[in-house]
């Protein structure tokens, strides 16, 4: 018998960072007509709101490294015809990110101010700069500026032109199209990844390519617009499914391609990011899988949440947004080396227990491009402050997607809100702060700088096919393939080392073959030898209908775990009972959830926080 042993990279060393905040336009003192007067901002080029939920988000770095693309929300604006009233509303700007300003003195340009809305998509989200450096992705739009750079003075609304993206889906390429969301650029400038929900609290991934159509003949709007065509959604009937039934005994699959929402592309776009099926109990992770190969990786294994991140160009590291550090689900996922059993009625919930409504936990965390593994799980960027009230590092300010790195990787911007009611104040136990960011708004938009670091060139770009092979072409009129569900049964699922689990998917009602209850033993179960494992875990989810993004779990638990950590995973007699929205993300729980590993014992949120 051979055997291959694998080398793990070593780990990283923490390197200094330099972290700067960036100037905005000044906030208006209300969201009245004209508030934003000459006395607020002399050049008459608009004010911002205070506070924002969603209408606030930081792009990414033009090619030169000099601009951050932004979308931000306008107010205060006078009415037409005064010159300053086309700073009104949502609007894709560029920053300066280099400590110089515009001609006219500002450190910000309006690309889209002026700019005749013509069939403008309202979806204007995660903005990306072409590396072309003469488009942007904003949303379900595209901005061009008729060959110019976007940061070159000749950039003016005369040139601009914003087209939205559309999806035909319908067999006869009639009606609006797809609901697309979270679009992404691979750094080719020609293909696209994007998520679209289901009806019934689902959702797929899919890519592919951007056509200009100037002249459609079917679908709305018929006006100059981008088409995706070539779409593949990022699924194939028939694939490995992460766990697998063969009669009565349960396999993990680590090599199946479970893309849960597409998060991007790698430096050169040879791999597809996305949040993947978990493969330790609640722990939701982020993965890489080849855009050819199918070959899948495990980006990271921290049992707190990563979701947002973006890869430097040069395709040696990547920066995620993470809760890691601030203990927020070591309650449920910090207990090591339980398998994904549970997850088939939890995931959902795991994923949103991370937030408070619209409060993220998140802070950026830098990673090479191996990710985590052994004692290595990166470098909090912001760490280096002393978590006062306004420090870079200060709690309250939480970070929100997407990060993004500069074209040469010596750079990164990232954006943080400040935490507000009703997630603080009120019966919440935390104070509400006071922001120290101008105007008193609760944003901020920043730059890491990698101080030790010398300029590198970006990776060569992949060449993508349009047609993905693990994937499956998905011309308009097609469904999504289905997977093949586990049914009620009882199972064993073999440790990987030693010992076993007797899982018991129990059937929703007598004969049934769906399940919503999931029912573990562990008996000495172990996939490392170093994470013992024995005990019992069950959970029942309870369907909601019309509803379904509600969660509502009934939890017993009552593992203990030996090997390298001592440690416990307990309900509360009687219990534990979860309900959460995964739109709202607002926690609510009778009964208590418990890890404590090593004699550190963490506990749930506090219902409403």
């Amino acid at each position: 018998m051979q055997f291959v042993v694998l080398t793990l990279a070593a780990a990283s060393v923490p390197e200094p960072i330099e972290i700067i905040e960036l100037p905005l336009p000044p906030v208006s003192p209300s969201d009245d007509e004209g508030a934003c007067t000459a006395a607020v901002n002399p050049q008459r080029t608009g004010c911002i709101s205070k506070i924002v939920e969603y209408e606030f988000q930081a792009g990414d770095f033009t090619p030169d490294g000099n601009h951050i693309v932004a979308t931000i929300e306008f107010t205060g604006a006078p009415a037409a015809p005064d010159p300053a009233s086309i700073y009104l509303g949502e609007q894709l700007v560029l920053i300066k990110a280099d400590g110089t300003k515009f001609p006219n003195g500002d450190s910000w340009k309006c690309l889209s101010c002026g700019v005749p809305a013509v069939n403008l998509d309202q979806e204007k989200d995660y903005p990306h700069a072409f590396r072309s450096g003469k488009k942007v992705l904003w949303g379900h739009n595209i901005l061009d500026c008729e060959g110019e750079l976007v940061t070159s003075h000749a950039c003016t609304p005369a040139k601009t032109h914003i087209y939205p993206i559309h999806w035909t889906t319908s067999t006869d390429g009639s009606g609006p199209g797809g609901s697309p969301r979270e679009l992404r650029l691979h750094p080719d400038d020609v293909h696209l990844g994007f998520s679209s929900f289901t009806l019934t609290g689902g959702q797929f991934t899919y890519f592919g390519r951007l056509q200009f159509n100037a002249a459609p003949t079917n679908g709305i709007p018929l006006s100059p617009r981008y088409d995706l065509v070539n779409v593949n959604v990022l699924d194939k009937l028939g694939a490995v499914e992460p766990i697998e039934a063969n009669g009565d005994q349960l396999t993990l699959h680590d090599e199946a391609i479970a893309v849960g929402e597409l998060r991007g592309f790698s430096g050169s776009g040879d791999e597809i990011t996305y949040i993947g099926s978990p493969r330790e109990a609640n722990n939701i992770d982020l993965y890489a899988v080849h855009i050819v190969t199918g070959r899948v990786r495990r980006l990271t294994s921290h049992p707190e949440y990563a979701d947002p991140l973006a890869f430097s160009p040069d395709n040696q590291w990547f920066v995620t947004m993470d809760t890691r550090g601030s203990d927020r689900q070591m309650w449920m996922s910090g207990m090591r080396g339980i398998p994904p059993l549970i997850d088939i009625v939890t995931v959902t919930a795991a994923s949103s227990t991370r937030n408070n409504g619209a409060r993220r936990f998140f802070q950026p965390i830098l990673i090479d491009r191996y990710g985590d593994r052994g004692d290595y799980f990166g470098q909090q960027i912001n760490a280096a402050g002393d978590r006062s009230n306004g420090a870079i590092n200060d709690p309250n300010w939480n970070g929100r997607a997407d990060p993004a790195f500069s074209l040469d990787s010596t750079k990164i911007t990232y954006w943080q809100a400040l935490v507000t009611s009703p997630a603080c104040g009120g019966i919440n136990p935390l104070v509400c702060p006071v922001s120290t960011a101008q105007g008193g708004r609760n944003y901020r938009l920043m730059i890491a700088k990698l101080t030790s670091r010398k300029p590198t060139r970006p990776a060569e770009v992949f060449a993508a096919p349009d047609n993905i092979p693990w994937g499956t072409p998905f011309p308009p009129g097609s469904t999504p393939p289905a997977s093949v569900p586990l049914t009620a049964g009882n199972y064993t699922l073999k440790g990987k080392v030693c010992g076993s689990a007797k899982v018991r998917l129990i059937p929703t009602a007598p004969g049934q073959t769906r399940f919503n209850t999931v029912a573990v033993n562990y008996t000495n179960y172990s996939d490392d030898g170093k994470h013992i494992l024995n005990g019992y875990e069950q959970v029942k989810s309870t369907p909601t209908a019309g509803q379904p993004w509600l969660s509502v779990l009934d939890w017993e638990s009552d593992i203990v775990q030996t090997g390298v950590v001592r440690g416990t995973k307990k309900t509360s007699p009687g219990g534990f009972h979860l309900k959460i929205d995964a739109v709202l993300n607002i926690f609510e729980a009778n009964g208590t959830l418990t890890t404590t590993l090593d004699g550190k014992t963490y506990t749930q949120p506090q219902n409403g926080t």
